[in-house]
């Protein structure tokens, strides 16, 4: 309006003026409008950081500021152990009968002593095993035994790679969709439990743990996510055994191991991530490659057993 005014006046003082005032303003909206996309974009990146971060694998037997860590995650996998068994032989001695409801999280975490990270994990390994169903705003429910499903792949031979392979191409069907589903159907708190999954999974890699049931946990957890019970249904029909660690064998040097366990924990972390952006191709593929390189790995070893002497 000054601009304005000016040009009417045709004084060139106050066009100078108003000039300088219009450039001004103009100045001052575009710091405010750069200083907030920076600050929008260090957001971001500090919350992609926290979510996202792997964190490096402990050299074993090197770092001794990390070992007492590696030992407390050790201990929280040694609760999870201890707490699923304890509940096991309770629902095995007619403890909780069939139809019952387990006692809720926080009650398990005051009898117990324990985190509730501890009781989640529990749970989810005797949903594993088809024990306990849960469901949403109920609770925990024991499943009656003879409602089990009859696994059906009675000649699968763990100690045979061929067996381990097709399995995997097996797996490879469903699990690609199920990771597309994940993408576009999770919820936020089914997205929470799958981050709780990965770092888990990661967890038993830096303690030197064993990670199939963690590694079955985090697959699962994918499978939820799809809310077609169908998935979490053929996961948990062939179990823990769907997650092979044939490629870690004993005496394999330990730098071997270690780029195994970089290279898998990375193909996990886009698997994630693709799901948490709800990248349903990107889910897929992540899930694709990370399948197929298993069972590259596995034919490699297969070649390898069957090399001439």
């Amino acid at each position: 309006m000054l601009a304005d005014q000016a040009a009417a006046s045709g004084s060139p003082i106050l066009g100078g003026y108003a000039y300088l005032a219009k450039s001004s303003y103009m100045l001052i909206i575009f710091a405010y409008k750069f200083t907030e996309r920076m600050r929008r974009h260090q957001l971001d990146i500090r919350l992609r950081a926290v979510l996202f971060s792997r964190p490096k694998p402990i050299k074993r037997g090197t770092d001794v500021a990390v070992q007492p860590k590696s030992q407390t995650e050790a201990r929280s996998q040694t609760l999870v152990a201890r707490l699923t068994n304890t509940l096991r032989r309770a629902i095995a001695s007619g403890q909780f009968p069939p139809g019952t409801k387990l006692p809720s999280e926080s009650q398990l975490t005051e009898t117990h002593g324990v985190s509730r990270t501890v009781v989640r994990e529990a749970i989810a390994a005797l949903r594993a095993d088809r024990l306990v169903e849960a469901q949403q705003g109920a609770g925990v429910f024991v499943l009656e035994q003879s409602a089990l499903p009859v696994l059906s792949f009675g000649n699968l031979d763990q100690a045979r790679v061929s067996s381990v392979i097709e399995l995997l191409e097996l797996r490879t069907a469903v699990e690609v969709e199920a990771a597309g589903l994940a993408a576009l159907r999770r919820s936020p708190a089914q997205e929470e439990t799958i981050f709780e999954r990965h770092h888990a999974l990661r967890d038993c890699f830096n303690a030197g743990a064993p990670t199939s049931e963690a590694d079955f946990a985090l697959h699962l957890a994918i499978a939820e996510a799809t809310n077609n019970s169908r998935f979490r249904e053929f996961l948990s029909m062939i179990g823990p055994r769907i997650i092979p660690r044939a490629a870690m064998r004993e005496g394999e040097p330990e730098p071997d191991q270690d780029a195994y366990i970089l290279l898998i924990d990375e193909e996990h972390r886009q698997i994630v991530v693709a799901i948490s952006n709800g990248d349903e191709e990107g889910a897929r593929e992540a899930m694709r490659r990370h399948l197929r390189g298993s069972q590259e790995r596995y034919r490699a070893l297969l070649r390898e057993q069957r090399k001439p002497v």
